[in-house]
């Protein structure tokens, strides 16, 4: 007798997603302060999109082979908690070594090391919704993340700013030197991170192999029309693929020396040619009868995706630009357009650096408000339109930056990112996950985080040649870019096929 999974409650979802508080610690710590260190170790501003390449390439490899090895891992500790606690755990090293990096070259390393160990941590998470809820319970499962993810940035984001001005702890230091209260930061994230993902792989017990293939063959009896057969192409297919991806990457690189544009640049251009190259590797591997590994699997999942999947690839592609522009640049562009330096070992610009440590935990901190309320107006309205008002919200938050000219009214610009943060964090993948074969769960999880690392590759390539080059220098025109970026998303997410939308969508 077939069966459906059954229904968890509030406090089952609640310890299932709370890993996240401490990946989204790490995250944040991240994303708050990694510029800060990069300048303090003496990179110019217009090159700090290079060295933030390391995340999004890390994403690109890790996540979609993390996925596949999830789909088929089963030991003591399960399917998927064997990756939260080893990602966990390197993770939490790194942040311990990062602000002690004696080099930028060193600091950059790092930071490879902390993303890719965060990203063995993350997708994983993104799975286990699909694995352990029902469809109608997504929405909520992928918003009480959001919850988690909120809340853990609010306090990562303002513990540089709380150990300086409630706990008096050093917030400058001599030049070359990160300051005492950004060590303190990581150390402590490093021991919320390991800490939050225990309580996870403690208080959760995944369902064995044979329940979910029981489950999912309920599933896949009355759910969802947009099942694609699996198909594995034939080498020849890789090889010409590949030789086209190969020549595509020349070509952009002939271009970029023969026009003298950034260096950086060529980073897109490789990339684009080592894509022909794993596609070439594959082909080889299928003409030696090695169909089944994972680079094949993979590369032909990647070629049968859903039609919602794909759609959703190009809302993600907008979404995350956005994202990546306001990751890299809100520091230098509020220290530059609001407190007026860009000396980063003066006192004036840590203290804009730490009021934008501010200004990401109020975003954050009401994407955690909110969440609860997404699927809530997802069931009034849909998923899609409430994704498309929030993404608005958002575009309006990072272009009404330039308006303000005090630091305390970017206060407003940071509800509307939140809101969008809070609905990018929960509905794409609450829209996707009904959309997906349940066995392949994680590999296409990873496959989709191609979406969200490709637009970062691409804003870390170029934005900062048009910082330098067309902006004059003036970093608040990439969050004005970024703004553009995510109403462009706020339109194609109207056009995505919810294959769940001729069901209720349950709260």
């Amino acid at each position: 007798m077939k069966k459906s999974k059954p229904r968890l409650t509030f406090w089952q979802i609640w310890n299932m997603s709370f890993g996240f508080l401490g990946i989204q610690f790490g995250f944040a710590l991240q994303n708050a302060n990694v510029s800060r260190i990069f300048e303090t170790l003496g990179a110019k501003v217009e090159n700090i999109p290079i060295l933030w390449i390391a995340a999004p390439v890390t994403g690109l490899i890790i996540q979609p082979i993390i996925g596949h090895m999830s789909d088929n891992t089963w030991n003591r500790l399960g399917r998927r908690r064997p990756y939260f606690l080893t990602g966990a755990i390197l993770a939490s090293l790194a942040l311990i070594i990062i602000p002690n990096s004696p080099a930028l070259w060193i600091a950059a390393g790092m930071l490879w090391i902390m993303d890719a160990s965060i990203n063995v941590s993350m997708e994983p998470f993104r799975a286990f919704v699909g694995d352990m809820l029902p469809s109608d319970q997504r929405t909520t499962g992928f918003a009480t993340q959001s919850f988690f993810i909120g809340t853990g940035a609010v306090i990562a984001s303002v513990l540089p700013y709380v150990l300086t001005n409630w706990f008096h702890i050093q917030n400058t230091a001599p030049a070359g030197q990160i300051p005492l209260s950004v060590k303190l930061s990581f150390y402590i994230g490093g021991a919320v991170f390991i800490s939050a993902v225990i309580w996870t792989i403690i208080r959760t017990k995944e369902y064995s192999p044979e329940e979910l293939a029981e489950y999912s063959s309920q599933e896949n009896t009355v759910q969802h029309s947009e099942r694609v057969p699996e198909k594995l192409f034939e080498s020849g297919v890789f090889f010409k693929r590949g030789l086209y991806w190969i020549f595509a990457g020349i070509i952009i690189s002939l271009i970029i020396y023969y026009y003298s544009f950034e260096k950086q640049l060529y980073i897109l251009s490789v990339g684009v040619g080592a894509f022909g190259l794993i596609q070439i590797i594959s082909g080889l591997f299928v003409s030696q009868g090695r169909s089944e590994s994972g680079l094949v699997v993979v590369l032909s999942d990647l070629y049968n995706i859903p039609k919602t999947m794909g759609q959703l690839a190009i809302v993600q592609f907008f979404s995350w630009f956005a994202l990546f522009s306001m990751w890299i640049y809100t520091t230098s562009a509020v220290t530059s357009h609001i407190y007026g330096t860009k000396d980063p070992t003066s006192e004036l610009y840590n203290q804009g650096a730490n009021w934008v440590g501010i200004l990401f935990a109020v975003y954050n901190g009401f994407a955690a408000l909110v969440a609860f309320l997404l699927p809530v107006l997802a069931k009034l309205t849909n998923r899609r339109v409430t994704h498309s008002i929030s993404l608005v919200a958002g575009g309006l938050g990072l272009i009404s930056i330039i308006i303000f000219h005090t630091p305390h009214l970017l206060i407003i610009s940071m509800l509307g990112i939140g809101l969008a943060w809070a609905s990018i964090l929960a509905m794409p993948y609450a829209i996707l996950t009904g959309s997906l074969p349940s066995n392949k769960m994680g590999t296409y999880m990873g496959i989709f985080n191609f979406f969200i690392v490709i637009p970062q590759i691409l804003a870390a390539s170029i934005l900062g040649f048009f910082v330098r080059d067309v902006f004059g220098g003036e970093s608040i025109y990439a969050l004005v870019t970024g703004g553009i970026s995510m109403f462009i998303a706020a339109v194609l997410i109207l056009f995505v096929n919810d294959v769940d939308e001729t069901k209720p969508v349950k709260s």
